[in-house]
C-alpha cells in the first residue's frame, strides 16, 4: 500500500497501543496532514538514531507500525501533538520520489499468525506464567512499572497482545524494543522480551548492589560532614550570608590534599573536634595552627627525578672546578639512583675543611636531578626537639626541623641538606644524635614520627646530602648509616681557577662592577692566595676580591679621572694592606737538631720545624720520641750519660699543632736524634708519620694537604709512611710533581734519608 510516514526519534509503537508524541519537522507535520485528508491510517517507523534532519530509507529500521489518527492538537511555536493507535506491523518498501514535501512510502502489512505459541492451552499456561516470572523479578527494581501493568496483563490475552502491552509499559531503550517488534512470529517476540527482562533485571541488580556498596561506605565522618554543612546553612538562614568559616575552609583543603585516605581521616577528626571548639578560646588557636601545619605538609605530593646523567655533570662541572673524585662519586651515585628507580638511597656525608664547597655541590646535586632543595642547619642544636618536633601539649609547640623542611619543600621527595651535623650536641633535655638515627636509617624513616605532627611522615623518598668538617664528633652509630666523601682542600693552581672562573664573577655582581671597570691581573691573584690567605678553601679568597671590588667602586665614584682600575702584585698591597702571611721556606743550610715535619690543621697543611736543644733547661718531652731514641742510643754511640746529665728542650715554633701530635713522630724522633749525635739533618726534607716504641712508622691522615704545604714550602723530598703509598697514588700530579717522596716503614729508613 502507499502510506503517508513519519520518522519517530526514540519512540517505538507496537499495535493495540494508544499513545500520542510531538512533530516538530516540516514532513513530518504535512505527512499527518495528508493522512487526515484521507482515511486517517499513517505509518510511523522508528530512526536507527536521533538524528534531527530528516532520515534517509537507509537510516530507518525496517518495520514499523500501521496506526490511525485520533487527533490533532496544534501547540505553539509550530508544534503539532498527535494521538494514535496502533493497528498493524508493517514493512517499508520505499519511497516515491516524486512526494518532496513529506515522506510517501510503499510499505507491506506482515502477516500475522494467530498469536499464540502453541496450541497446547497447559503449554501456553506455562509460558505464561515464566513470562509473569520474569516480569515480577523486573517489577521488583521497578515499582512504578508494577502498577500500570498489573491491571493489563491477563491470561485470557493472547501471547502477542501480552507482550505489545509489557513492551508499551517498561522504560527500556528503544532499539532492544525494535527487536521485539521486527520478530518474525509471536514465539520469537516472547524469547526477545524475555531476554530483555532478565538483562534488565540482573543490570538492576548490579545497579543496586554497587549503590548499596556505596553506601556501607559512607562512614560516620560522611555523615557529620552532611550534617554540619546542615548546621552551616541553619546558621547562614539565621545570622545572614557570610564568607566560609575555618571548618569549611579546612575540609575544602583537605578534599584537594594529596594523601592516603588514612591520613585524610586522621585529619579530618582533628578538624572536627575544632569545630566544636569556642572560637574565642585559647585551645582553638593551637588547634588551628596544628591543622593548618597537617594541611601544608607534603603527604603524597612528589616531583619527577631528572635521571639525565650527562645533565648532572654538566651542572657539577660549572659550578665547580676540581674534585673531580668528589663529581665522579656523585655521578656514580645519580647513575645508580637512576637504574634501580628506588625512591630510597644512601645518605652521603661530605666531609671536608671549610669553604671547599660541600654546600654548593648539594646545592648543585638538587639542580641536576630538578628536585626542590632544603638546608637545615644543624650546627648548635642540642635540644632533641629540634629534630623530633615539640608535643603539642607544650607553650610554643611547633614541628621540628625534618618536618619543617618538608613543609617548605612542598613535596615528599626534596633533597635535604643537613649542614653541620658534626656540630650537633647533647644536654639534659636529650639525645639529638640518637633522633638523627631514626631520619637517616632507611628502615626507620618510612614511619618517622614528628612529637608535634603525631602522624607518621615518609621520608624513605628524601635525599639526605650530610656535611662536616670532621667525623671526630659524629657517634659511631650516626656515622655507619652515612657514606663518607672526603672533600679535600684546594691547591693554588684549584684555587686560581676557581677565583678566576667563578668568585671574581660573583663578586662583581655582588659590588656593582662592569667588567670594563676593574681588571684583576693573574698575578695579584696568586699572591692574593699565597700570602693574603691561609685556608682549605676559598672563603677567605672571596672576601679578599670582595674587598677589592668595593676599593675600587670607592675609587671610581671619588675620583672624576678615573674610569677603570687594574690591580696587579705590584700595587695589591693598596688595596689589602700587608702581607697577612710569610711562607715557611726550606732552611738553605743541613742543621743539627732542625727537622721539618708536615702538618694537617683545620685550614690545611703546614710545614714545622721542629728544634731540639740539649742542655740545663725545664723537660718538656716528646715521650714517645724520647723514649725511641734512647732504646737506640747505642747505635748510634750515644751514651747513658748524655740522657742522664742534660733535659731534651723540643720546640716547635709558632705551636701550629699539639706538640704531642702523632703525626709529627718521626719529625721529633729525628731531630732529638740529630742533637743528641751532633748529625746534621738536610734542610730540603720533610717528614709525617707516627711512631712506635720499637721505631716502627705508621700510617697518618691529611696527605693531600701535607704535600701541598710541602711544595708551597720548597721542599724537595717529603718521607711519607709506606702505609700510605694508596694515598699518594690518587693525588693529581699537579700536587706530586717535582717533590720526591719516599715510602719509609721504620726509623732506620728516615735517618737514612734524612740524616748525614
Amino acid at each position: 500500500m502507499r502510506i503517508p510516514a513519519v520518522a519517530l526519534r526514540g519512540l517505538n509503537i507496537f499495535p493495540g497501543m494508544v499513545i500520542h508524541f510531538d512533530l516538530t519537522r516540516k514532513k513530518s507535520v504535512a505527512a499527518v496532514k495528508v493522512a487526515m485528508k484521507s482515511d486517517g491510517k499513517l505509518f510511523v517507523i522508528t530512526q536507527k538514531t536521533m538524528n534531527e534532519e530528516m532520515p534517509s530509507i537507509d537510516e530507518l529500521y525496517k518495520i514499523g507500525t500501521l496506526v490511525s489518527v485520533r487527533q490533532i492538537t496544534k501547540l505553539p511555536n509550530g508544534v503539532v501533538r498527535v494521538l494514535v493507535e496502533g493497528n498493524a506491523r508493517a514493512e517499508l518498501k520505499s519511497f516515491y520520489e516524486e512526494s518532496n514535501t513529506y515522506l510517501d512510502a510503499e510499505v507491506e502489512e506482515v502477516k500475522e499468525d494467530d498469536g499464540r505459541i502453541s496450541d497446547d492451552d497447559e503449554y501456553e499456561q506455562a509460558v505464561f506464567r515464566l513470562l509473569v516470572d520474569h516480569l515480577s523479578g523486573y517489577m521488583q527494581y521497578h515499582p512504578k512499572v508494577s502498577q500500570s501493568l498489573s491491571t493489563k496483563i491477563q491470561p485470557s490475552m493472547g501471547m502477542r497482545e501480552i507482550v505489545c502491552r509489557i513492551c508499551m509499559n517498561i522504560p527500556v531503550a528503544f532499539d532492544k524494543k525494535q527487536k521485539v517488534l521486527e520478530a518474525a512470529s509471536t514465539e520469537e517476540m516472547y524469547e526477545e522480551l524475555s531476554k530483555i527482562l532478565l538483562e534488565e533485571t540482573n543490570i538492576a541488580k548490579i545497579h543496586e548492589k554497587l549503590a548499596e556498596d556505596i553506601r556501607s561506605k559512607v562512614d560516620k565522618n560522611q555523615r557529620e560532614y552532611i550534617l554540619r554543612e546542615q548546621l552551616q546553612y541553619i546558621r547562614k538562614e539565621l545570622a545572614g550570608e557570610k564568607e566560609l568559616t575555618d571548618t569549611e575552609l579546612y575540609l575544602k583543603q583537605l578534599d584537594e590534599l594529596e594523601a592516603d585516605e588514612d591520613i585524610k581521616d586522621k585529619i579530618r577528626k582533628v578538624i572536627n573536634k575544632f569545630d566544636s571548639m569556642s572560637d574565642s578560646g585559647s585551645e582553638a588557636s593551637v588547634q588551628r595552627a596544628y591543622i593548618e601545619t597537617l594541611l601544608e605538609l607534603p603527604w603524597d605530593h612528589v616531583t619527577s627525578d631528572n635521571t639525565d646523567i650527562v645533565n648532572a655533570e654538566k651542572v657539577l662541572n660549572e659550578h665547580h672546578y676540581g674534585m673531580e673524585k668528589v663529581k665522579e662519586r656523585i655521578l656514580e651515585f645519580l647513575a645508580v639512583r637512576a637504574m634501580t628507580d628506588k625512591g630510597h638511597s644512601p645518605i652521603i656525608c661530605l666531609v671536608g675543611p671549610p669553604g671547599t664547597g660541600k654546600t654548593s655541590i648539594a646545592k648543585s646535586v638538587a639542580e641536576a636531578l630538578g628536585k626542590k632543595y632544603v638546608r637545615i642547619c644543624l650546627g648548635g642544636v642540642r635540644d632533641e626537639a629540634e629534630i623530633r618536633g615539640h608535643r603539642r601539649t607544650y607553650v610554643g609547640a611547633m614541628p621540628g626541623r625534618i618536618a619543617g623542611g618538608l613543609k617548605s619543600a612542598g613535596v615528599k621527595n626534596p633533597l635535604m641538606l643537613l649542614d653541620e651535623i658534626d656540630k650537633v650536641s647533647n644536654d639534659y633535655k636529650g639525645d639529638t644524635f640518637s633522633a638523627l638515627l631514626e631520619v637517616l636509617d632507611p628502615d626507620q624513616n618510612k614511619q618517622f614520627r614528628d612529637h608535634y605532627v603525631e602522624l607518621p611522615l615518609d621520608l624513605s623518598e628524601v635525599l639526605f646530602i650530610a656535611t662536616a668538617n670532621d667525623t671526630v664528633t659524629i657517634p659511631r652509630p650516626l656515622l655507619d648509616r652515612m657514606e663518607i666523601i672526603e672533600v679535600s682542600g684546594y691547591t693554588e693552581n684549584e684555587k686560581f681557577h676557581i677565583a678566576k672562573e667563578h668568585l671574581i664573577k660573583k663578586q662583581y655582581s655582588e659590588n656593582g662592577i662592569k667588567k670594563k671597570m676593574l681588571k684583576i691581573s693573574d698575578g695579584a691573584i696568586r699572591d692574593i692566595i699565597r700570602y693574603y690567605t691561609r685556608e682549605s678553601g676559598v672563603r677567605e679568597l672571596e672576601r679578599k676580591i670582595g674587598e677589592i671590588c668595593r676599593k675600587s667602586a670607592k675609587k671610581i665614584l671619588s675620583e672624576k679621572d678615573i674610569q677603570s682600575v687594574s690591580v696587579t702584585g705590584s700595587n695589591l698591597t693598596e688595596f689589602l694592606g700587608k702581607r697577612k702571611y710569610t711562607d715557611l721556606m726550606a732552611n738553605k743550610k743541613d742543621a743539627v737538631g732542625i727537622c721539618r715535619g708536615l702538618a694537617w690543621t683545620s685550614v690545611g697543611g703546614v710545614t714545622l720545624q721542629i728544634e731540639v736543644n740539649k742542655g740545663d733547661v725545664m723537660k718538656e718531652s716528646a715521650c714517645i720520641a724520647l723514649s725511641y731514641v734512647r732504646s737506640v742510643g747505642k747505635k748510634y754511640k750515644i751514651s747513658q750519660e748524655d740522657f742522664e746529665k742534660n733535659d731534651i728542650h723540643l720546640h716547635i715554633p709558632e705551636g701550629a699543632v699539639p706538640k704531642d701530635g702523632p703525626s709529627a713522630g718521626i719529625t721529633m724522633a729525628t731531630a732529638i736524634l740529630s742533637a743528641m749525635t751532633g748529625r746534621k739533618v738536610r734542610a730540603k726534607v720533610a717528614m709525617t708519620g707516627e711512631i712506635t716504641l720499637r721505631g716502627n712508622v705508621l700510617a697518618i691522615g691529611g696527605i693531600k694537604e701535607k704535600l701541598i704545604a710541602a711544595k708551597t714550602a720548597g721542599i724537595k723530598k717529603v718521607l711519607v709512611p709506606a702505609e700510605n703509598e694508596p694515598d699518594v697514588a690518587e693525588l693529581s700530579d699537579e700536587i706530586t710533581c717535582g717533590i720526591e717522596i719516599v715510602y719509609v716503614s721504620n726509623m732506620d729508613e728516615v735517618v737514612k734519608e734524612a740524616v748525614i
